[in-house]
């Protein structure tokens, strides 16, 4: 475009300029070898101007023709150019399909057209296309070469790290990685992984330099990048709490400011303050994160925060824990413990039965177990109360990747991932349960499929069949059992009654009748 209007200007100088001359009639007179030539300016001007353009074409045309060998092998090397990638690009576009064949074929064609020196992806189909046979060591040396090319050295490392993850050589697949980091720290799989094994080694310090790095470099938000600083800040202040309390309280404290409620964190920044005496900062903190997410460690440091408080003290810093966080489990359980601490029993049966109306739970009725076991010492209803404890959803825990733990961890132990831990309920149990009722519901479908007989014959058959006292003299069986009898007019009584003198049985109890055993297992059932 910019040629053709420069095309343009010219020609529209040219004509004005002859115009002007036409306007302007005049002689030029040329001597030369003793005579002289006489023409008019326009016709002279027009003579100049040709003979220019035909020197400027000549010249061309004698350019075009000395250099005419060069273009034609230019022509022909650019469309062997050409035609090497438009052979890449189909055989790249085949490996990402899993076409493996039609990779193969593309890369052989590729490598004719065009060198691998002048162009690396031809050396990164090759490996891709090797991955595809299966062939993993021919891949594993295509990368390996790839090292020693300045270009292809990070290409060849991620190939590299790929091939150790999937043999699952971790170690090597993180050495690679510290490589590429080392050269490009900006890469975010190489970052991750030596981030990755600064946490498993307990380096702290490199582990948060990484985190600046990806955080400059835009790796990631700066949001998350504050939780996961907060993350390493908050195993760093645990890992040193006993031999550098001063740091792993600046830690601590940090890591709390990062990220506000976040339970670890502050659980061990107020353990750091009360080591120091510092109760009032420290229940500030403890507060804070109860009203973002109430945690029961939460509420143990916060309940306990001075040692030399009575039973009653601490049951009014629990009441005050509750008010920041009403018509919670957590707060009625924290109230719960505390009250019976202090044996205010009635108090504290009423807060576990409000948490197990909120959320049934194996903690709230092993609360209420000890209740009953210190105030009444009723081991029947304790067991009773155990019981319940079993078959009730299980507590949260810190959860990751399927791996239950009481402790919280930065990291995950089974993929490593850090920030993994979250507070939540564990499913596995509940599997269990579900499959053990299942089996309980097969092994009973003949007891209940069968036809339901008399209550009162099995309680006959049950008197027949119970041993006589030693030494006793041997008596005729009967038919029906004496009503006056000791053992069989209560079983009967009660069986005839449809009273439950044992409601905690289990279904395989020989006094269970069928109808009773389905009807247990259908109440076990709606539990879950």
């Amino acid at each position: 475009m910019i040629r053709i209007l420069f095309f343009l200007l010219v020609v529209f100088l040219l004509g004005l300029g002859f115009a002007w001359l036409a306007d302007r009639p005049g002689d030029m007179v040329v001597t030369f070898n003793g005579y002289e030539y006489e023409v008019k300016l326009i016709t002279a001007a027009v003579a100049v101007t040709a003979i220019a353009a035909a020197v400027m074409l000549l010249w061309w045309l004698t350019k075009s023709i000395w250099n005419s060998p060069y273009t034609i092998a230019r022509y022909f090397r650019v469309r062997r150019r050409d035609r090497g990638y438009q052979a890449l690009s189909t055989g790249m576009i085949a490996a990402g399909a899993g076409d493996a064949a039609l990779a193969r074929k593309m890369n052989k064609q590729a490598a004719k057209l065009i060198r691998s020196d002048q162009e690396p992806l031809i050396q990164l189909l090759d490996a891709q296309a090797s991955l595809l046979e299966g062939d993993h060591e021919a891949a594993r040396t295509k990368f390996e070469e790839m090292l020693d090319d300045p270009e292809m050295r990070l290409l060849g490392l991620r190939g590299l790290y790929l091939e150790a993850e999937r043999l699952g050589h971790r170690e090597a697949a993180r050495h690679y990685a510290s490589r590429a980091a080392d050269v490009a720290p900006q890469l975010g799989w190489a970052s991750e992984s030596t981030l990755e094994e600064k946490v498993e080694q307990g380096d702290w310090d490199g582990a948060l330099k990484i985190v600046e790095t990806q955080k400059s470099t835009r790796q990631m938000e700066p949001a998350a990048a504050n939780r996961r600083r907060a993350v390493l800040l908050t195993a760093k202040a645990m890992s040193i709490f006993d031999t550098d309390l001063p740091a792993a309280k600046q830690a601590a404290i940090e890591a709390d400011r990062l990220a506000p409620g976040f339970a670890p964190a502050a659980a061990v920044a107020a353990r750091a303050l009360f080591r120091q005496d510092d109760i009032r900062k420290g229940s500030k903190i403890l507060e804070t994160a109860w009203k973002a997410e109430p945690h029961p460690e939460l509420a143990e440091l916060y309940v306990r925060a001075r040692s030399a408080d009575a039973p009653l003290d601490r049951l009014a810093r629990a009441e005050r824990l509750q008010s920041l966080k009403q018509n919670n489990p957590e707060s009625s359980l924290a109230v719960a413990r505390a009250a019976l601490d202090a044996r205010e029993f009635k108090r504290a049966r009423e807060e576990a039965e409000a948490a197990i109306r909120m959320r049934p739970s194996e903690s709230a009725y092993l609360v209420l177990a000890d209740i009953e076991e210190v105030e009444t010492g009723d081991q029947g209803k304790v067991r009773q109360l155990l019981g319940k404890a079993m078959r009730a959803p299980r507590d949260p825990a810190w959860v990751a990747d399927g791996f239950a733990s009481e402790r919280w961890a930065p990291a995950s132990p089974v993929t490593g991932k850090i920030d993994a831990f979250e507070w939540r309920v564990p499913v596995e149990r509940l599997g269990q349960l579900i499959e053990q009722d299942e089996e309980l519901s097969v092994s009973l479908r003949p007891a209940i499929e069968a036809p339901a007989r008399p209550a009162v014959e099995e309680a006959e058959e049950i008197v027949e069949i119970a041993p006589e006292p030693v030494g006793a003299a041997p008596s005729e069986p009967s038919s029906k059992p004496k009503k006056e009898g000791i053992a069989a007019a209560p079983v009967a009584d009660a069986v005839a009654e449809g009273e439950d003198k044992n409601p905690a049985r289990l279904p395989d109890d020989p006094g269970v009748t069928p109808e009773e055993q389905a009807e247990q297992t259908q109440r076990r059932f709606r539990l879950f």
